[in-house]
């Protein structure tokens, strides 16, 4: 049951972290404002989701429930990188988004049997990496105030898991334990849809939706604000549904939440 536990915790955390990467596609830009159509338009942009997440995670046929919150996923955050850049000539523009995540945790426990008779010493160690990467090709149907793009992309998505556990009594000579570990990847076709449209000076707002293969679907809704130049700030509100299993791993999850992000353009 604790193995159960302890791997249903972090790839329910790891997979909160890694909406960080599908969070940024569908609002990395505000508006076009007076840049010339004709002219190449460059966009990067840092951000981070605050997510709590509910489901079924397992790896190798093991499987836990996960219910639990941002704070829970950050304390114990190892290594985060993600960023998205955007590119756009006209109304083409190609979206690339990049996501690395590494949690850990480490847990020694001592447990007492029956009359207290027997001590024993566990140990619980788990390793989590999420990658994710998804290139996306949108195209402007309106390009008016009010901006409607289609979008077309393919997302990667890959988990490397590992759970050792292992029991040790101090007054007798035993010792032993098990691990667990495994490693999965796939790829999921998504369409969707994005609206941006002014609702005040330099302020403009962005909903989004998609749906794809493994069913996975997703719903954003937020606002830009164009604070200079070459800056935009970007908050708002998202939900991510993931549903895919083979060979043992499951990865059934809803992510919801609010993202902040900086849009740097150049």
């Amino acid at each position: 049951m604790r193995k159960m536990i302890v791997v249903g915790y972090w790839f329910g955390a790891v997979a909160c972290c890694a909406a960080f990467g599908l969070l940024a596609s569908p609002a990395v830009r505000a508006e076009d404002g007076a840049a010339s159509a004709d002219k190449w338009q460059f966009e990067i942009t840092p951000y981070l989701f605050a997510s709590g997440l509910s489901g079924t995670a397992g790896v190798r046929g093991v499987e836990g429930n996960v219910d639990m919150g941002f704070n829970d996923i950050w304390n114990h955050l190892d290594k985060a990188f993600m960023g998205v850049f955007e590119v756009r000539k006209g109304p083409w523009a190609f979206i690339l988004d990049g996501l690395y995540v590494k949690l850990e945790d480490e847990q020694t426990k001592s447990v007492t049997g029956p009359a207290g008779f027997v001590t024993a010493n566990a140990d619980f160690n788990a390793t989590v990496i999420e990658t994710i990467y998804q290139p996306t090709l949108g195209y402007r149907l309106v390009d008016e105030r009010t901006k409607w793009d289609v979008l077309l992309g393919a997302r990667y998505t890959q988990i490397d898991a590992d759970l050792n556990a292992g029991i040790s009594i101090p007054s007798r000579p035993f010792n032993g334990g098990r691990s667990i570990s495994g490693s999965v990847n796939w790829w999921d076709t998504v369409i969707g849809a994005r609206v941006i449209a002014p609702i005040a000076d330099r302020w403009s707002f962005v909903g989004y939706v998609d749906v794809g293969t493994n069913s996975t679907y997703q719903a954003l809704a937020g606002v830009n604000w164009q604070f200079a130049k070459q800056f935009s700030g970007k908050f708002g509100y998202r939900f991510l549904h993931q549903d895919y299993e083979s060979g043992g791993t499951k990865w059934d999850m809803d992510m919801q939440g609010v993202y902040l992000g900086l849009g740097i353009r150049f």
